[in-house]
């Protein structure tokens, strides 16, 4: 049942970049109405489901939870901005590059072994970048959109960093409170760049409800409820499922063009990541 979940929730979140592309709003007004919706779900869910919430005591997690939103909101602004500019595909797989710069900073922040694999991994994975960032310019792909999807995996980077410093807040407790920050983040630059005058956009009511009621509320609750009761190696290494799902949706659903270039690039990429992740971490656990 938790890998059923666990999948269940890579299905879903593969699909935010295809629902965003029936939304026609900036990207920060995207994201602004996703978070909230997203992050007032998890809320009412963990208000009916949690009756200890002795996590508020630990301040010093609580502060790496919140820099853990702050780094969500902004990362998920640009990936959105990256979305409009160079389509799902090409941000997608920029965006997932966040985890294997983790990978690599890894023995500097956390003590981790950096094995010679994981090494390997991650200049195969820069070879796939500078394909699929190559192909993707000579289509006539926006060089700042290139920019968003590469910013939008440093932020994504930042937000697995302090989240895994945020110790003792797991779950759907650490989901609701990364939306929330996040929410807070996006809301005040949302705000300023549009003086207060914010509405709900009723052309695009349908599409940002699914993204933020199923891809965002349902979405979370379902990964955050199963990943604590998977090994954590079935769960690093399965979730390249989803960027993987999102190059295939957005070929099929949106049209997207992929050059023979771009492919290798992808392949590349993720197989490099998962590699990386999958033979890295069997070394490193050798004596």
């Amino acid at each position: 049942m938790p890998f059923a979940k666990y999948l269940a929730a890579l299905v879903v979140f593969s699909l935010n970049g295809i629902v965003a592309a029936y939304i026609d709003l900036p990207s920060y007004e995207t994201v602004f109405w996703r978070l909230l919706i997203g992050a007032a779900m998890l809320l009412m869910i963990l208000l009916a489901t949690r009756p200890d919430w002795g996590f508020l005591r630990l301040k010093r997690s609580l502060l790496f939870l919140g820099a853990a939103g702050v780094s969500m909101g902004i990362s998920w602004v640009l990936l959105y901005e990256a979305y409009q500019q160079v389509g799902v595909s090409v941000s997608t797989l920029e965006y997932y590059f966040g985890p294997v710069l983790m990978m690599i900073l890894s023995p500097v922040l956390f003590g981790e072994r950096l094995t010679w694999v994981k090494l390997v991994g991650f200049a195969v994975v820069l070879a796939g970048l500078f394909l699929v960032n190559g192909g993707s310019l000579a289509q006539g792909g926006s060089a700042w959109g290139l920019i968003c999807g590469g910013l939008s995996a440093l932020g994504l980077a930042g937000q697995v960093i302090c989240n895994k410093l945020a110790v003792g807040i797991t779950g759907l407790a650490n989901a609701a409170g990364q939306l929330v920050a996040a929410f807070i983040t996006v809301a005040i630059f949302t705000l300023a760049k549009t003086g207060f005058a914010l509405v709900f956009p009723t052309d695009d009511w349908f599409p940002l409800l699914v993204l933020g009621l199923v891809n965002t509320g349902a979405g979370c609750y379902l990964y955050y409820s199963s990943i604590g009761r998977l090994p954590l190696q079935t769960v690093a290494i399965c979730g390249y499922l989803e960027p993987l799902g999102a190059v295939v949706f957005s070929v099929l659903l949106l049209g997207e063009h992929f050059t023979p270039a771009m492919v290798l690039g992808g392949v590349l990429i993720l197989g490099g990541a998962v590699a990386g992740e999958a033979l890295g971490n069997r070394s490193t656990s050798r004596p």
